[in-house]
């Protein structure tokens, strides 16, 4: 891997940073903190616009679906530098769903949906997660039924992240009840207007209702809306699961978690927020290995890119970059919260919460982080097995 940048690159990221700094308020997402990946707000959604014109949430896609057949590196420093900075990347659609269909979808799937995704003219969200079925997602009991051209689908699916918003699902089911479990296995896309979704939203612990259950009531899908083939739909997930495992974005929310904690640390506490770090201050080290660990975090990032880039399909590699990632992002929140002291566990709403309340925020929401997308210990195992060739237990 080489870990330099070119002239071109490092000119396309001084263009990212100052259009970013000059056209986005980090404040409206501060921390990453105020809304949930995936959701719909009025600024986030106008913004997806203004950068979905300037072709940058989809630039590394082929010319002939929306993009600009820009370099994956090129597309990995905009996702970096806006993450950082709180502003919309595309989100799923761009990131997950978009690159799957790419592989798996038909040509009449790709040219009606995937413009529509780099124009950021839609949202969508995940039917994977059921309430008996999450690390084991392969034994899920949604079913899907052949009825002529159509399918019907009757279940439950929970975990839905930005159900509320989205315009279409793309969910797994089971079509072969008989079959051993990966086996019968369907994957549609469903447009969440379809008669017979439910969506109940799941109010977290720090308030807000980014998750939901989703309940399917005799929900007829065309066949021709069928990801890959019929009862193989668990390889055709598999690639988008490495797709979500591998971005750099998770890196980039404790770069932006990180940086106002550190300019926090440098005010004198006369200053009335500040809780400045002297020389023998335990979370002065915190603090740096916390930094240490983002640039390794950072690392891991550009690697999964660059095998991208290279034309390699990631897959324990970005086992590695998630497990790192979203544990970093747990760390980080306990030291900042334990190092802001009583007052870092008030919620912003509280007149005496330090920092706005922010760290409050964070901890409770990456509290989930090692667990979307499948767990640490999923991971591990893909690691253990398919990394380094170990044998199954």
């Amino acid at each position: 891997m080489n870990f330099g940048w070119t002239d071109e690159e490092l000119t396309f990221r001084k263009r990212v940073t100052d259009f970013l700094d000059a056209n986005w308020d980090r404040r409206r997402i501060a921390g990453g903190a105020a809304t949930e990946e995936g959701s719909r707000t009025a600024s986030t959604e106008d913004f997806s616009k203004v950068l979905a014109e300037h072709g940058w949430l989809t630039m590394a896609w082929p010319k002939e679906y929306g993009g600009e057949g820009a370099s994956y590196m090129g597309q990995m420093i905009f996702k970096e530098e806006a993450t950082i900075r709180g502003a919309p990347t595309g989100g799923m659609g761009a990131h997950m769903v978009g690159p799957m269909m790419m592989i798996h979808g038909t040509e009449e799937q790709k040219r009606e949906h995937l413009p529509k995704i780099a124009n950021a003219e839609v949202i969508w969200c995940q039917g994977f997660s059921e309430p008996g079925s999450g690390s084991d997602l392969a034994s899920l009991q949604t079913r899907a039924t052949r009825d002529g051209d159509d399918f019907v689908i009757n279940g439950q699916k929970i975990w839905t992240s930005g159900a509320q918003s989205a315009d279409y699902i793309h969910v797994l089911t089971r079509t072969d009840a008989d079959a051993p479990k990966h086996r019968g296995i369907s994957y549609f896309m469903v447009d969440m207007k379809t008669p017979g979704i439910t969506i109940r939203p799941l109010v977290q612990m720090h308030g807000a209702a980014g998750f939901n259950e989703t309940f399917f009531e005799d929900v007829r899908v065309p066949a021709k809306n069928m990801f890959g083939e019929e009862n193989r739909g668990w390889y055709v997930a598999t690639t988008l699961l490495d797709f979500e495992r591998s971005g750099v974005d998770r890196m980039a929310t404790t770069q932006n978690a990180l940086d106002p904690l550190l300019a926090h640390a440098k005010q004198p506490d006369s200053a009335g927020e500040g809780r400045r770090i002297v020389e023998n201050d335990p979370y002065r080290h915190k603090l740096a290995e916390t930094a240490v660990e983002l640039e390794v975090s950072r690392y891991l990032s550009y690697r999964v890119t660059w095998m991208q880039s290279r034309g390699l399909v990631p897959n324990y590699e970005s086992s590695i970059s998630k497990v790192h990632s979203t544990e970093l992002l747990q760390k980080n929140a306990r030291r900042g919260i334990n190092m802001l002291g009583l007052a870092g566990a008030l919620k912003p709403e509280s007149k005496h919460a330090v920092m706005g309340g922010l760290y409050c925020q964070i901890y409770m929401q990456t509290t989930s982080r090692t667990l979307g997308g499948g767990t640490s210990e999923i991971q591990r195992n893909i690691i253990a097995t398919r990394g380094l060739g170990l044998p199954r237990g």
